[in-house]
């Protein structure tokens, strides 16, 4: 996935039709000079929808898309004939895109399956013709109801990337280097901060051509639930993730201190994201031989399990596949 292909965030003008008028009509024939009325209800105005798809997999196709116009109802006509619907204006988008008001930020829904369908901003209604409004006091109602005019909002459309596993840790911690060994994902990868700009996916292969998503979340910093290096940004793309391996290098100053702000960070954010299963990987371990390791193990937290790993070197890569495979599992 190109990264500036990678589109996880618009903001559209989403303008719904207007309902059509109802129509004031009153029945004529060649053997019926003074019918009753026989006005039909007006269509109703086309809706914005947003309908998942599960071939998309960012938010691209609506990146030059600033305004989205469903088409306006028909008014009704003779003969009850009810005025055809204005056509919804339909947008694909990729399962974990959350919908929200511009002004105010609220959450509207979420679509999370494919082919699932929400009305983002609803059409008018159609108005009444006068065959409503007749009674036994009033046989000749000589008025409608004109169509309900449609809505002009702004929308925020957001995407959370789906995935089983994502990959935690600061800037240069080894993420996109295990995510280019473990999949076909070709990752930008370099020896200094922030090389990740945008989440990348890869297909990880298991024992038996068993598989799992595994997502590529751009470092994070201290204070990025503050915003802070567009924390926000990166750190939503973690919600939908099922496993949180969190990487922190051998050669980090305190292992589990560094553990202790990705996990604070991530707290600080959404509480929630203390209930989904954790792994730490130590990465780097190729420079270290057994009684390092063995000493290093004192900076482990205890209550996390932990996998000492090297990409490069392929060490301790099918462990860390058995245990992610089982916490996905469990």
């Amino acid at each position: 996935m190109a990264s500036s292909n990678f589109v996880d965030y618009v903001k559209i003008c989403c303008r719904s039709g207007k309902g059509g008028a109802g129509s004031t009509h009153f029945h004529r024939d060649r053997t019926t000079a003074k019918g009753g009325p026989d006005g039909g209800n007006g269509g109703r105005g086309g809706h914005v929808i947003l309908k998942g798809n599960s071939q998309i997999w960012t938010l691209l196709n609506l990146k030059y898309r600033k305004h989205v116009i469903a088409e306006h109802g028909l008014p009704g006509s003779s003969g009850l004939k009810t005025g055809k619907n204005g056509i919804d204006e339909t947008l694909d988008v990729p399962l974990g895109t959350v919908a929200k008001d511009a002004e105010t930020g609220e959450i509207l829904f979420e679509i999370t399956e494919d082919g699932q369908e929400k009305i983002l901003v609803s059409g008018g209604k159609g108005g009444l013709g006068n065959d409503n409004f007749k009674s036994s006091t009033n046989r000749t109602p000589r008025y409608a109801q004109p169509g309900e005019d449609g809505k002009e909002e702004w929308k925020i459309l957001e995407l959370k990337v789906l995935a089983d596993v994502g990959l935690v840790g600061f800037p240069n911690a080894g993420k996109s280097t295990l995510l280019s060994v473990v999949s076909e994902a070709k990752p930008e990868i370099a020896n200094y901060p922030f090389t990740t700009l945008v989440p990348n996916l890869g297909i990880v292969g298991y024992r038996d051509h068993r598989s799992f998503v595994m997502a590529d979340i751009p470092g994070i910093i201290e204070g990025a639930h503050l915003g802070k290096g567009l924390g926000h940004r990166f750190l939503r793309h973690i919600e939908r993730n099922s496993v949180l391996l969190f990487m922190v290098p051998a050669d980090a100053d305190h292992i589990d201190k560094e553990y202790q702000i990705l996990l604070n960070e991530l707290k600080q954010y959404n509480p929630e994201l203390m209930d989904k299963e954790r792994i730490l990987a130590i990465t780097k371990c190729d420079m270290l031989d057994d009684e390092l390791i063995a000493e290093l193990s004192n900076e482990f937290p205890i209550d996390v399990k932990v996998v000492c790993i090297s990409s490069v070197a392929n060490i301790g890569i099918i462990a860390l596949k058995d245990l992610i495979w089982s916490k996905i599992n469990k």
